[in-house]
Parts: structure tokens; sequence; C-alpha cells
């Protein structure tokens, strides 16, 4: 059986305390596994954000246990957490959070030399991680010379380029058209492999035909789990066809 890359047991979180404490997460089972493209899906305020951020190991859960990529994060201290982030796992974030005066190049180079890459190696790297996402031709160009869609390639493409073994994002296709969505749901459903996995929180339906699991969270609980059936083959001309 393929390996969980992370994986959640009985996680709450509460944040306050007393008369002020606010719960958010109510005992939250949950795992995503190597092969697996999973979506979590849920009302606004339902936890989803809360819960990427301590499966990602950003954020402390008030109890349960927390594992990414094989590491107990949830009982680890911060540098020890930061370590295993920076070698298991990708993070895209809607608003792209790139570099405005940097290259495209420039932008996926830089977070690969910040994790030890040298100069020529990271450059290299980011240039074969861009053309694997469509942009081998905008290389040179500044975000403000993108599109939107081109800019979280170029997200995608940083967090592919260090070779993670899980994207998480964060509703990365919120802000796009219906095409620009596809390429950035195809370009990760690509890269899933049977070392890889991706977990992308989303209001987009329209995702869901590329999933093999979705999992929905109302009121800090997961209320379904549903399994999908996505494209294993052949390019996809729209999000509900596969040419």
């Amino acid at each position: 059986m393929n390996e969980a890359l992370v994986r959640a047991a009985g996680v709450t979180k509460t944040y306050g305390e007393g008369a002020l404490a606010t719960p958010v997460l109510h005992g939250v089972d949950v795992e995503v596994r190597e092969g697996e493209l999973v979506l979590l899906m849920g009302p606004s305020g339902s936890g989803k954000t809360t819960l990427i951020s301590i499966l990602a190991g950003l954020l402390r859960p008030t109890s349960g246990y927390v594992e990414l990529c094989g590491a107990p994060v949830s009982q680890m201290d911060e540098s020890a957490s930061a370590r295993v982030r920076r070698d298991g796992l990708g993070f895209v974030f809607q608003g792209y959070n790139l570099f405005p005066a940097l290259t495209a190049l420039d932008n996926v180079a830089e977070v690969l030399r910040m994790k030890g890459a040298s100069a020529k190696q990271a450059r290299a790297r980011a240039e074969q991680a861009l053309t694997g996402v469509g942009l081998g031709a905008r290389l040179h160009h500044l975000p403000g010379q993108l599109s939107g869609g081109q800019k979280q390639r170029v997200a995608i493409a940083r967090a592919l380029a260090a070779e993670p073994r899980l994207v998480i994002g964060d509703e990365i296709t919120a802000a796009l058209d219906g095409t620009t969505a596809l390429q950035v749901i195809e370009t990760l459903r690509n890269w899933v492999g049977s070392s890889t996995a991706v977990l992308l929180v989303t209001h987009d339906h329209r995702l869901e035909r590329f999933a093999d699991r979705v999992i929905e969270l109302e009121d800090g609980r997961v209320n379904r789990i549903a399994f999908g059936d996505p494209p294993k083959a052949g390019p996809v001309s729209a999000l509900g066809a596969v040419a």
C-alpha cells in the first residue's frame, strides 16, 4: 500500500481560552497517500485553512497527532518541523507570493538557493521546472508581465522544483477562468506519481473529476469522503472532457 505522506488523527484546534475559546476543529482524521490528488472542500468557516496549516506543520493542534512525510510534526519544535517542510513539502498560495522585482526564472531559482542549491544548479532546475509547466518562453518575464494563470504556474513550478513529496495548494484556481484553471489542475494531475501527492483546498467543483478523493469538511468535522475517477492518461481538453 502507498505510504501516507500526511496523516492526522483526532486533531482538534481551539483559538483563545476560557469564555473566549472558539473551537474550530473537532477530532479530525484525514490522510493523503502517495499517488493521490485529494481535494479538501467545504463552506467558508469550516476549518479548511486551519486544517492545512496544521497538516503542513505551520500551526500546532490543540490536541491530536499529525505526521508529515513520516515525521511527527505535531510533537516537534518549530526548527525541526521547518526542516521537514523544507525537505518534503511544497506550498502553493492563492495569491502567488512571487517577488515582483524578480523574473519568473529568478523567482524559482531564489527559493532553491535558499534551500541550499548552488546558483548554477538553482537556475538549471528553475528553467526545467518552468519549461515543465509550459512557461519556457516566459523565463525572463517579471510577474507584472504575466497573466494570472501564468503567475500561478510560476508558483507551482517553484513548489515542484524542490522535488517535494507532497504539494499543498490553497484555493489556487479561485481567481482563474475555466481554461486557465484547467491548465493549473492538469499540471498538478500530471505531476502526481507513485511517490508524490497533492492536497488542494478548493471551492471549485470543476476540479472534482481530477481528484482521487474529495474530503468535505463542515463545522470543523469531516462530513463526507468521496472517491473520484480522475483521468489517468491523455490530454484534457476541457474541465468536463478528456481529449
